[in-house]
């Protein structure tokens, strides 16, 4: 049983969890029982342990159970659980017990769950009813089709459902309070770019981090994205091209502030400050995975709005940056200016580099790169990309692929006019040259997210494509 949100990222983070553990997770190959839109999905594990694992790793998972049957009614269910028996029957003797009965989107009256537990009398089970702490927990789940904004009666429509559902609790998802451990609005430090406790959990899960691992973020930013792989147990390495971001305004850097408030600063192995295009990795195959939010996401300040998190704005407008003029000076100028560095105090004012505008499928095509150069044989590359939803195609995302590289998943998270994609790959130095366009280069495919903030300003009208 899944909570219901994020919907798109529920098949990556379960396959990524059973690869943590060396397990697979085998899905039905009917199209209507792995529908993510739904909060219930059938699958197939080997044991209970593995159904276990997922129930305390998963972020998405509420709780798992033991499979005894379903139906599109009463006849069909009790059908498909007799016909599991020897699931069940070892309980039959002695075990305590109790029954649940619930729905969802909808309330069962109470004479009503009665008459549903009365149904499966003919399980005989012998053990005493134990409300409290049973050995054995049966749940029968009814499905309703979602009915918001429409007013109605309590009741209304009680036993109109979809589908329901029968088996014992195996285990209750014990992930998911970690959103709220990890909530922004109780961090010690954040700022305006830091990425939700929620989908940062669920990058983490995507990178398979676990203790003995070492995971890098190019793009640290205030460190949302490093806590929960750290809290999963990895080494994480942290750069940045402004470091402010990172350090705050205190003696202590933010990002170990924010570290010890969870008990990780120790696994915090240090923090750099660097432009990505001119980093100091002198050696590949370093790290384990990759995991970033890129400078040019449409980021989120923390404005609470009816206990929302609200998108805001200022990270499309500050856009990314790497270091470089966006106009080389002339030689008479570059002349003088060398001349001043070299006869620069040591109490001069500290040099601060010139920066210029990164435009967004260019960043994502050298971070697939640099992960090239800088991961593990098997290791992988978690980041978000930015798209305008209504012209993104599967190839946008085949455009930033490289040798050695491949999409093993891609999540949507839906905004409506635009959307970001959760993005995951499995050594040669990277070579972050300036891309121009030219005639050659429009005539080719222009992915979905190239000029994003542009089209963000303006509001994604179709003219803006045009210009690209």
């Amino acid at each position: 049983m899944f909570a219901q949100a994020h919907a798109e990222f529920r098949i990556p983070e379960l396959e990524s969890v059973a690869q943590l553990y060396n397990f697979k997770v085998n899905l039905s190959d009917n199209m209507d029982d792995r529908d993510t839109s739904r909060p219930f999905m059938v699958v197939e594990l080997e044991s209970d342990h593995h159904a276990r694992l997922l129930a305390r790793r998963c972020i998405l998972i509420k709780s798992i159970y033991g499979f005894y049957g379903k139906g599109a009614n009463y006849e069909e269910l009790h059908s498909c659980n007799q016909a599991n028996r020897r699931l069940w029957e070892r309980y039959i003797p002695e075990t305590s017990f109790k029954f649940i009965v619930s729905a969802f989107n909808h309330k069962i009256p109470l004479r009503r769950q009665r008459d549903i537990v009365e149904g499966f009398a003919y399980m005989g089970f012998m053990g005493k009813i134990d409300m409290k702490n049973p050995e054995l927990t049966l749940s029968c789940f009814e499905e309703y089709e979602g009915r918001s904004g429409i007013s109605r009666e309590r009741h209304e429509g009680d036993g109109d459902f979809r589908q329901v559902y029968f088996g014992k609790l195996i285990e209750l998802g014990s992930a998911r309070p970690l959103v709220q451990m990890f909530d922004v609005k109780k961090r010690l430090f954040f700022g305006n770019t830091s990425m939700e406790a929620e989908i940062s959990l669920l990058m983490a899960n995507q990178t398979l981090a676990s203790p003995g691992k070492l995971i890098y973020d190019p793009f640290l930013g205030t460190g949302s994205l490093a806590y929960p792989v750290a809290y999963f147990g990895a080494q994480v390495i942290g750069s940045d091209i402004d470091g402010r971001q990172m350090r705050g305004k205190e003696t202590t850097p933010g990002v170990f502030r924010a570290a010890s408030q969870y008990g990780v600063i120790q696994r915090i192995l240090d923090i750099c400050t660097f432009d990505v295009t001119n980093n100091p990795w002198r050696c590949g195959e370093l790290f384990d995975a990759i995991v970033t939010d890129p400078p040019c996401n449409f980021v989120h300040s923390f404005y609470q709005v009816c206990s929302l998190l609200m998108p805001f704005q200022d990270g499309v407008r500050a856009g990314a940056k790497r270091l470089g003029r966006k106009k080389e000076l002339e030689a008479d100028r570059l002349a003088l200016y060398r001349e001043h560095r070299v006869n620069s105090k040591p109490d001069d004012t500290p040099y601060i580099p010139p920066t210029k505008p990164y435009e967004l499928s260019n960043l994502a095509t050298d971070l697939v790169l640099l992960a090239r150069y800088l991961l593990k044989p098997g290791g992988r590359l978690v980041f978000f990309l930015p798209t305008v939803t209504d012209q993104y195609e599967e190839v946008d995302i085949q455009t930033m692929l490289c040798d050695g590289m491949e999409v093993i998943a891609n999540s949507l998270q839906d905004f409506g006019s635009w959307g970001r994609r959760v993005t995951s790959r499995p050594h040669l130095p990277p070579v972050f040259g300036d891309r121009e366009d030219t005639p050659q280069n429009q005539a080719q495919h222009v992915p979905a997210h190239r000029h994003f903030r542009e089209k963000y300003f303006q509001g994604f009208r179709t003219s803006i494509d045009s210009q690209s």
